[in-house]
């Protein structure tokens, strides 16, 4: 208990030196000698968006990443491995690609629409296909799979009758960035995200009667069906806005519940904020690496695997040790 109340502690305190951090490099723009309009443009219209987005975006991939863990039954599970990312990506792609010149000004009203809509169909294929096979954890996982791969040659296709300007911009969004958010894209997706976290940390308590399986959860009033089903639903809206924003982002989803599970236990009610703290928290960090590095905007993915992939495997042997 002691253990456990000491990481609540240094996992807020993590947080909250982060947040402070990121908003003190930001700050630093009044410093210059740039004129006052100009200083209040660049943080109204850019470096504000860039925070919420950030936190958003981290928040909603870590809580949909531990959510799917718990009702898929699956540690490996994550929007990004089991395929919920790559539909959303696969249907931004083509609207980046392919969407006319006369519709263009509309894309930031379209895009989120469209991203949440191949969340939510490449989910409903992963849920019906691993119900199909008896809800097996290498079932999800081998339809996420087989969903990732078909979405890639798909993109791959549209790569072909692309210009290099497309090609360009695509190729980086693939890799995730929080610097092309605006107000109305935050207007727009901001409550979805918001919605599904709601959601999906209300549940925690409920979440955590499944540990116990199916009939015990049953048996204390849990609809698991139901509880399974809606909680898809939540994570692929969640994540459907969040690629609309920012782009299709690794790891995250992964990385920060396993850790998490080490220093604060299976709890849920304490697992699923924490998780939106530190996936906020880590995307915070990306955008401080991005402003500390002003020569070029770091994709996001890039970072993210590159902290984050050290970090599993460390997380991987002390469970292992314990």
């Amino acid at each position: 208990m002691h253990t456990v109340l000491k990481g609540r502690a240094a996992t807020f305190l993590l947080c909250s030196v982060t947040f402070l951090l990121t908003v003190g490099v930001l700050a630093t723009v009044w410093l210059t000698d740039s004129p006052t309009a100009l200083k209040q443009h660049i943080t109204l219209q850019l470096q504000i968006p860039l925070i919420i987005t950030a936190i958003l975006v981290g928040s909603v991939l870590a809580v949909s990443g531990a959510t799917l863990q718990i009702v898929l039954r699956n540690p490996l599970a994550d929007p990004g491995i089991i395929g919920i990312t790559s539909g959303a990506s696969l249907v931004a792609a083509s609207l980046l690609l392919l969407t006319p010149l006369w519709a263009q000004p509309y894309l930031h009203y379209i895009l989120p629409l469209g991203c949440f809509i191949g969340a939510l169909i490449t989910t409903f294929v992963i849920y019906r296909l691993a119900r199909k096979l008896l809800g097996s954890a290498v079932a999800v996982i081998l339809s996420g799979i087989a969903i990732s791969t078909l979405s890639g040659a798909v993109i791959a296709w549209l790569y072909m009758f692309s210009d290099a300007q497309s090609l360009r911009n695509l190729t980086f969004w693939l890799m995730g960035s929080v610097y092309q958010t605006t107000w109305p894209i935050l207007w727009l997706s901001g409550p979805l995200i918001v919605g599904s976290l709601w959601y999906q940390i209300r549940q925690s308590a409920k979440f955590n009667r499944l540990y116990a399986g199916d009939l015990a959860a049953l048996s204390s009033g849990v609809n698991v069906q139901r509880l399974t089903e809606r909680s898809l639903i939540a994570t692929a809206v969640g994540v459907g806005a969040a690629v609309s924003i920012a782009g299709a982002i690794a790891f995250v989803g992964l990385l920060v519940p396993h850790i998490l599970r080490l220093i604060l236990g299976h709890d849920n009610r304490i697992l699923l904020p924490a998780s939106a703290l530190c996936g906020a928290s880590l995307l915070l960090v990306v955008v401080l690496m991005s402003e500390l590095t002003r020569a070029i905007t770091l994709p996001v993915s890039m970072i993210t695997a590159t902290l984050g992939g050290p970090l599993l495997i460390w997380a991987l042997l002390k469970g292992q040790l314990r």
